[in-house]
């Protein structure tokens, strides 16, 4: 909320200025919810990531994988966060 030394300066704004200050308002709002957005995927892969890793940890040493081509490419696309 704002305090009422900002409001008061609010008041004095044209309508131009008030404008301005919407939109860069907006635009910032709008980066923080890309910003919120990256970090959900990013968590979505880390989890996705550790389900990985706790499952390779509970398999025997020395046991051979076997892994296609598209399961390589798909993990190249995990590289890029």
């Amino acid at each position: 909320m704002a305090s009422s030394s900002s409001r008061g300066e609010m008041e004095k704004m044209g309508i131009d200025q008030l404008k301005a200050l919407k939109e860069q308002a907006d635009l910032e709002v709008n980066l923080l919810q890309d910003s919120l957005n990256n970090i959900r995927t990013a968590t979505v892969r880390l989890d996705a990531a550790a389900a990985a890793l706790n499952d390779l940890s509970l398999r025997p040493q020395g046991f051979v994988y076997f892994t296609s081509p598209s399961s390589i490419s798909a993990m190249d696309d995990y590289k890029t966060i």
